[in-house]
């Protein structure tokens, strides 16, 4: 059988990258794949549910065959590894990564890798707010949006490989320079899951709160219960845009408390409107 990729190398194995290597694996896509992860018990999870061939916890090691490297780690941890990777990878390997931020680690990889660069940003919207590799999926990336790195520096090879690699497991690729990716999921990802989380925490105060939780409560907390080291990194790596949205965000809250306070009832009743009409523009479109 001819494969896309002979020889993969997975840095962590948890839900995007054991959904992942099970994509690649039952679609034919790579004749192996290495993972690679600090956990034992993981990467033997990622090894009985068939997502991976080999487990090791060793990057140098897992990387130095391979023509595709993916790093699936938190944000936080992917410069550090990539500059691990560059200096053992082959240098005509492809090597990509699913961070939810994309301007900090492409920045990393155009100071440090060789022009063109065969590093991509990529960032798969295929997250959940379960984790690791025992909620894997190899239909976790069908029908998702994946952004890929678009940039002068990028080789053009590896970002036709990149776009490759997510269509083949089943997503909608959008090329995209790495500032404008973290302005808009700011806004759609990272902000919403900021207040998801205080919603949590404003309701977890009152001790009788749990007879009053219904749908709302729970269509709009779901996922505050994401991995918090997961989300202190995207903060900490996307922090100019995360703040932007917030003030604007804080901005319109403080237009409802001073409707509320005010009894204004055609202030309350416009704001609420626009939702109806942003959120089903946004959705239809």
């Amino acid at each position: 059988m001819d494969h896309t990729f002979e020889n993969v190398a997975i840095i962590g194995v948890g839900l995007l990258g054991g959904s992942l290597g099970l994509a690649l694996k039952q679609r034919g896509l790579a004749a192996r794949i290495y993972g690679v992860g600090r956990n034992e018990n993981s990467l033997d999870t990622a090894l009985n549910l068939g997502a991976i061939d080999e487990a090791s916890l060793d990057i140098v090691a897992a990387v130095k065959d391979a023509d595709l490297v993916v790093l699936c780690t938190p944000a936080a941890a992917v410069p550090g590894q990539m500059d691990t990777v560059r200096e053992a990878c082959r240098a005509d390997a492809v090597v990509t990564d699913v961070a939810s931020t994309k301007q900090c680690i492409c920045e990393h990889a155009s100071a440090t890798w060789p022009t063109p660069r065969r590093f991509v940003g990529s960032h798969p919207m295929a997250g959940s707010e379960k984790f690791g590799p025992g909620h894997a999926n190899a239909g976790l990336f069908d029908g998702a949006v994946t952004f890929v790195e678009r940039g002068e520096t990028v080789d053009l090879d590896a970002y036709e490989t990149a776009i490759r690699l997510w269509e083949s497991v089943g997503s909608t690729v959008v090329g995209i320079e790495p500032g404008q990716h973290d302005e808009m999921v700011a806004r759609t990802s990272h902000v919403p899951h900021i207040v998801a989380s205080a919603i949590a925490q404003l309701v977890g105060e009152g001790k009788e709160s749990g007879h009053f939780i219904g749908n709302g409560f729970r269509d709009a907390t779901r996922i505050a219960e994401g991995r918090p080291e997961l989300w202190r990194d995207i903060c900490l790596t996307n922090p100019t845009a995360i703040e932007a949205a917030l003030a604007d965000l804080i901005e319109r809250l403080e237009s409802v408390r001073q409707g509320v306070a005010e009894e204004n009832g055609g202030q309350l009743e416009s704001f609420f409107a626009e939702g109806v009409r942003a959120r089903r523009e946004l959705l239809d479109s």
